[in-house]
């Protein structure tokens, strides 16, 4: 057995002690090393071309629009494919206009003016179109009704809503994603605005204030929140300003005179002076009649001193 067990290390030595045998075992270790970097490299390439193929195939929908749109972004635009085709059969209402502009912006049903919302658009021709979506956003109410007419109200960003009333042929439903320039209805009638002939009634509201669309036509919808950022702190610098009341009330604290009047009462009310001057005359009188009444009253404690005295 043990003759057996030298054999294989007998062996082994024999073949180191060859010159070539070192040179044999680094050529052997170089390609084993070789091989190695070379699976690894091919790994990397493949894992490489599967990110390349993986980009290629996302940038395929490069050119499409996305249906998650920052609605901030966009440019609000009229909900009409031409707006040059188009006439504004009545304006918003606003506040700030001459008196002429108001009067126009009314409008007039059942014996009762009510002020417009938003701007009514209809073509030129008088003839229907298609009523296009002016943001991006999400359908949160389509409602029926033949006095204001079909309601749709998209929601956007920042408590932003567009409201496109007096429509017929509703394309869209509550929760639709609708993108910018999407046909959502077609232009129809109301009743509370009959004279408006065919129409979409256009509303842009932010947190349900009406806004007077064409104020931010071709502008981001972030407009609409910079400008009611800047008309909120107009109104509450005008707000600080009107509340002056500490001003009115001192002003009405000095009209409130009462104790004007009172010290004037107690100006009037003299007899007080009278009777301390008569009091002083009094005095006066008895001090200048008067060290006889001194004198009594001093023979009067005498004599009751000299009973007591008797007494004891």
């Amino acid at each position: 057995m043990r003759e057996e067990e030298k054999k294989p290390t007998s062996t082994i030595r024999r073949i180191l002690k060859q010159r070539w045998a070192l040179s044999a075992i680094y050529i052997a270790s170089a390609a084993i090393i070789l091989a190695a970097a070379f699976l690894l490299q091919n790994s990397f390439d493949d894992s490489a071309k599967d990110g390349k193929e993986e980009s290629a195939e996302t940038g395929k929908n490069y050119g499409e629009p996305s249906v998650e749109v920052n609605s901030n972004l966009e440019t609000i635009k009229m909900p009409v494919a031409d707006a040059d085709k188009t006439v504004i059969k009545k304006q918003f209402y606003d506040v700030n206009a001459d008196e002429k502009a108001q009067e126009e912006a009314l409008v007039f049903y059942n014996n009762r003016y009510e002020q417009n919302k938003g701007i009514d658009i209809a073509m030129e021709d008088g003839k229907t179109f298609d009523v296009k979506a002016s943001l991006s956003g999400n359908v949160t109410k389509v409602q029926d009704d033949a006095l204001l007419g079909n309601l749709v109200e998209v929601e956007h960003e920042d408590g932003v809503v567009t409201r496109y009333q007096s429509v017929k042929d509703i394309k869209v439903a509550v929760g639709d994603k609708v993108k910018q320039g999407q046909a959502i209805a077609k232009a129809g009638k109301s009743q509370i605005n009959e004279e408006a002939g065919v129409h979409v009634h256009f509303e842009i509201r932010k947190d349900n204030i009406a806004l007077n669309p064409l104020d931010f036509v071709d502008k981001q919808a972030s407009a609409i929140q910079s400008a009611t950022e800047a008309e909120g702190s107009e109104l509450e610098d005008s707000a600080n300003k009107e509340e002056t009341p500490a001003v009115e009330g001192s002003e009405a604290d000095k009209e409130e005179t009462p104790a004007v009047e009172g010290s004037e009462a107690d100006k009037e009310e003299t007899p007080a002076v009278d009777e301390t001057d008569e009091s002083t005359d009094l005095e006066s009188g008895t001090d200048e009649e008067g060290s006889v009444p001194g004198e009594d009253t001093t023979e009067e404690s005498d004599s009751l001193k000299d009973s007591l005295n008797q007494s004891n």
